[in-house]
Order: C-alpha cells, then structure tokens, then sequence
C-alpha cells in the first residue's frame, strides 16, 4: 500500500494521508476522505493534483493517473450537491405546467373573463411546441442523456428554475393574451417549420451523443456524423445540439411574433454559445486529431 497526500485546496495545509494502491479509484480515495471529514460525501468532494483546475474522474485510478507513493491530492468541498437528474426534471416541469396555466387565462394574470374570450390558431400551435419541447425535455433527462457527472452544486436549482420558469410566464403571458395578434400566414408556416426542423434535429443529436457513451462511463469520444442526415451537422460544429435548439427558438419567436420569446431566444442563444465555446475548447484540448475546420455553434462563423 501506498501513502497519498491529501491537502487543502484553499490554503495548501496538509489534512492527512490516506492508504492505496496502484488499482484504488479516485472514487475509493473520496469515500475514504469522507470518512475523516464527516459531513462530506463523494458527489461534494473534489481531489485533483493542483490547487487550481479540473479534478480527476471518479473512475481513474492512480495507476492510470500516473499517480504514485508520496503523490499530494488538494482537496476541495464543492458544496451541498444535487443530481443533475432532479435538476434537470425540476426545470423542465416548470415551464410545462407553467405555460399551460398560462393558456388557460387565469384570473391571478388576466382581467375576469379572459378565458371566455377566443383564442388564436397561433397562440394554439404555440402552446403545442412548448409542450412538445418540453415533453421532449423531461423524457430525454429520463431515457437518453448520460451525464459525466452524478452531481452539481444545489445553488444552480434555484438559479436555473428561476431562468426558465420566469420566462415561461413572461412569454406565455403575453402569447395567451386576448390582444395576441398572430402574425400573417407566411411567417407562422415558416415559423413552425423552423421549430420542427430544431426539434427533430436537437433529438437527433441527443440520441447519437448517448452512443457515444457507454452506460455508466465517462468515456469521451470525437462526435461524427451517422446515417441520420440530422447529425451531418457534426461536420461543421462541435455542439449542433445547440445549434438546432436555437433553430427551434427561433421558429417558435417567427410563429408567434412576440417580443418576450424573441428575448428568450436570444438570452438561451447568449449561453449556449458560452458553453459551445467551452466544450470546442475542450475537443480541441483533449483530441488532438479533432477536425480543425469546425466551429463552435455557428457553421463557418462561430
């Protein structure tokens, strides 16, 4: 058995040694910290060789790490933890139930009798592609989407429910309004197909990157093209998962014409381009093969 050095990631003072060997997981050596600080758990505890910068895996070894006796471990509490699972259900529920309390006109929004009043083809079709996407949302966390991750911290509930759930309302307030005007025919259609073609693409997507990782792994792989031609996007973006979400906000902003969903579609637009930059960086990084004339989000502009 060998000795690891465990040290505090903030300050750098030693806190203990811990016992492994070659074959110990990373995921072993967090199980034994927690058992010296009480009140931790594996998902809160993150080992990793400096101070600064991305921890190790779960499932490395110190052997596959290159790890050996004497090696020094900084250690640092990322928080009280929450599965990306529940996270992911709890803000993906809300704007589905939200924005069908919405279409009901209720009376806490909408003056007394606004739900008698008519309500558009436009603001129908609307209600149906939240609701789909949505849907789609919660059973793609359910069914499809392999997570890297178990955990993250609790404090991105409160701030991801906020985000979605708030612009649920401020979109869907003012898509069921009684003076909702819906635009002229051309641009609906046209608005619908887009939102089709985001929705039918972003599934694709999701369902080949679940391919590339085995259940239970974390296993990387270069994304490529299959024989969905929804997936040829591969070719020229690094996240064309993101790519097709925004093609679905986009449509959905065109059918309806609505201010509030065009702010929403720019904002959703904003942040994922964040994160594409992220991960391209990350591909480029980790495969040195990796397909230099892709882009990030945009093909051929960002």
């Amino acid at each position: 058995m060998s000795k690891v050095e465990i040290l505090h990631a903030g300050s750098g003072k030693s806190l203990f040694t811990l016992n492994a060997a070659p074959s110990t997981s990373i995921l072993e050596l967090k199980k034994q910290v927690c058992e010296k600080r009480k009140g931790l758990y594996p998902g809160r505890v993150d080992l990793k060789p400096k101070q600064r910068g991305k921890g190790y895996g779960d499932s490395d070894t110190l052997a596959s790490l290159g790890l050996h006796a004497g090696t020094k471990l900084y250690l640092k509490d990322l928080g009280p933890q929450i599965g990306w699972v529940t996270v992911f259900l709890a803000e993906y529920a809300g704007p589905l139930v939200l924005y069908l309390w919405c279409f009901t006109r209720p009376w806490p929004l909408y003056d007394a009798g606004a739900a008698a009043k008519p309500v558009t083809t436009a603001a129908k079709v609307a209600c149906a592609c939240w609701t789909i996407h949505y849907a789609k949302r919660l059973l793609e966390t359910l069914f499809v989407h392999r997570f890297s991750h178990a955990t993250m911290p609790l404090s991105n509930l409160f701030k991801n429910c906020s985000y979605y759930w708030g612009f649920t309302v401020f979109v869907a307030y003012h898509v069921n309004h009684p003076l909702f005007t819906p635009p002229a025919r051309p641009l609906f259609i046209t608005g619908v197909v887009l939102f089709t073609l985001g929705e039918l693409g972003n599934l694709s997507i999701h369902w080949a990157l679940r391919q590339l990782r085995p259940a239970g792994s974390r296993v990387r792989r270069i994304p490529q093209p299959t024989v969905n031609p929804f997936t040829a996007l591969f070719s020229a973006v690094s996240c064309p998962n993101y790519t097709y979400e925004f093609v679905s906000w986009l449509g959905f902003t065109v059918m309806t014409q609505c201010l509030p969903a065009g702010l929403f579609t720019a904002a959703g637009m904003y942040q994922m381009t964040v994160w594409a930059l992220g991960k391209h960086r990350n591909y480029k990084k980790e495969f040195p093969e990796y397909p230099r004339g892709r882009k990030a989000i945009l093909p051929g502009v960002l």
